[in-house]
C-alpha cells in the first residue's frame, strides 16, 4: 500500500509518500515541501499548493490519503489557511476516490515517538530511524507528512480502506479515543490518552507556516 501523508500549511506544505507492506514494514519513496510566498493572495496560494498536490498524486499514486487535523486554540489565523490547505487535500482525496485518514498531531507524536508531547526534533529522529534514512528528513515539515503517513500505515493500515466516514474532526465527547481495554496495547493506550487530553483541553495550536 502507498500512503501519501500531507502536513498542511500555507507558507510550506509538506508531502511525504511512503510504502507500507503491512505491520510496521514502512518504506520511503519521496518527501518534499511546496511553498507558497506570504505576499501572494491567499487564493493563488492555495492554487500552488493544490498544483504541487495533483503532481505528487499523479507521479507517486497514492493508494491513501493522510492529512493532519487541524485543532485551533488562539492562533486563528494561522489555522485558518492551515484547514484551507487541509480542505484541498481532502478534496483531492475524494475525486480521486481514495480513502482518507486524519490524525491529530499528538497521535502521530505518539505513533512515532510514544509520546504526545515530543518536540520536532524527536519526531524526525525518530522518522530517520524507522524510514533507515542517512540523514535526518528536512525540513520539519517534510518530517511531519512522512510522520502522518506513518501513522496512517500503522493506526489505519488497510482497515481505513473499509472505514465508516470520520466524523471525529467535528469534535463530541463520542469521537474520543478509547484508553482502557484488555485488547489495546501499550502504545495504543499511551496514544489515547494523549488524544484524549489534547481534545478535552483544546489540542495545541498548529504552528505558524
Amino acid at each position: 500500500m502507498r500512503i501519501l501523508g500531507v502536513d498542511p500549511g500555507m507558507t510550506r506544505c509538506g508531502f511525504g509518500t511512503i510504502d507500507t507492506e503491512g505491520g510496521r514494514r514502512v518504506q520511503l519513496v519521496d518527501m518534499r515541501v511546496v511553498r507558497s510566498a506570504a505576499e501572494l493572495a491567499p487564493h493563488k496560494r492555495l492554487l500552488i499548493i493544490a498544483d504541487g498536490l495533483d503532481e505528487v498524486m499523479e507521479e507517486f499514486k497514492p493508494d491513501v490519503v493522510a492529512v493532519e487535523r487541524v485543532f485551533a486554540q488562539s492562533n486563528v489565523r494561522s489555522v485558518t489557511g492551515t484547514a484551507q490547505v487541509a480542505g484541498i487535500v481532502m478534496l483531492a482525496a475524494a475525486r480521486a476516490s481514495l480513502p482518507l485518514g486524519m490524525h491529530t498531531p499528538s497521535e502521530v507524536k505518539a505513533a512515532v515517538t510514544g509520546s504526545g508531547r515530543a518536540d520536532k526534533r524527536q519526531v524526525q529522529i525518530m522518522v530517520q530511524r524507522i524510514l533507515r534514512m542517512t540523514e535526518l528528513p528536512r525540513p520539519a515539515d517534510a518530517a511531519d507528512s512522512l510522520a502522518i503517513a506513518i501513522t496512517q500505515a500503522w493506526r489505519g493500515g488497510a482497515d481505513s480502506l473499509h472505514a465508516e466516514p470520520d466524523r471525529a474532526q467535528h469534535g463530541g465527547a463520542g469521537t474520543l479515543p478509547r484508553a482502557i481495554g484488555r485488547d489495546l496495547t501499550e502504545a495504543q493506550k499511551l496514544w489515547a490518552g494523549a488524544e484524549r487530553m489534547s481534545r478535552r483541553h483544546g489540542a495545541v495550536a498548529p504552528r505558524a507556516k
